[in-house]
């Protein structure tokens, strides 16, 4: 494993369901990094949340997929954020991983944002996904699986744990709450990325994206700018407190079923 891991969260506003609008947008703050080995964008970063993925979608060969594929290979580093895809007759809240070579990985999201509505026409994934990137083991999550412990559990199979949101103002104390407690109980790095702005349905989105170490504490803590942060992640520190500090050998047995 790498010693070092340079990640680099991008926040800022999503025009509504303007795709190539969202492109040109994140394309320009790319232009102002130009060493990072991760580059996190939000939940539906091309669109925006929404509820009814037939209104606009993405698809695997689609527009989007190759600009990600374009710009990993331009900063010569894995790009992610989460979009609506089409996957023949089913919707899913697709979490893609382009690497630097033009091949693709991705999360379906597990969790549907039942109080959203989310759950009507989305089908939700079943299986976790854990990537490898310069050594670094990198677990990925979208927004609402968030409050879901068991399936964020540290098995010892992770070292980061990915999250992308749309998640709104009226819940941010709940955002910057379980984003560390999430790293505190893991033991991982966690990164959490969320969009600012407000959409047509009337939520406003406050950001809080931060990159957090394995004790909760914030490396990088972003309140309400349009901004990119970079951080530099450190191997060695986190085997210290995995050493020093052993909770992992007392934790409790889950299983999980579809």
């Amino acid at each position: 494993m790498g010693e070092k891991l340079k990640v680099s969260l991008v926040q800022d506003e999503i025009a509504w369901q303007d795709p190539a609008a969202n492109r040109a947008r994140y394309q320009d703050h790319f232009a102002t990094i130009d060493d990072t080995d991760l580059v996190v964008l939000p939940e539906f970063f091309s669109t925006g949340f929404y509820i009814d993925p037939k209104e606009r979608f993405e698809t695997m060969d689609g527009e989007t997929v190759a600009w990600m594929t374009r710009c990993a290979k331009s900063l010569d580093a894995v790009v992610t954020g989460s979009l609506v895809m089409q996957l023949e007759e089913e919707y899913v809240n697709r979490m893609i991983w382009a690497r630097p070579d033009g091949t693709l990985d991705w999360y379906d999201k597990r969790h549907l944002f039942r109080f959203g509505g989310e759950h009507r026409n989305f089908t939700g994934g079943n299986r976790r996904m854990v990537l490898e990137l310069n050594g670094w083991r990198v677990a990925l999550f979208v927004c609402y699986d968030l409050r879901f412990p068991v399936w964020c559990r540290n098995t010892g199979d992770h070292d980061i744990a990915l999250y992308v949101a749309n998640w709104p103002d009226a819940r941010q104390y709940a955002w910057d709450t379980l984003i560390r407690a999430r790293a505190i109980e893991n033991q991982v790095y966690v990164v959490g990325v969320n969009r600012l702005g407000e959409d047509p349905v009337g939520n406003t989105f406050s950001g809080g994206s931060a990159i957090l170490d394995f004790w909760g504490k914030p490396i990088e803590d972003c309140r309400d700018s349009r901004l990119v942060v970079n951080a530099e992640l450190s191997r060695e520190s986190l085997e210290e407190c995995r050493v020093s500090f052993p909770a992992s050998m007392d934790q409790d047995v889950f299983q999980i079923r579809d």
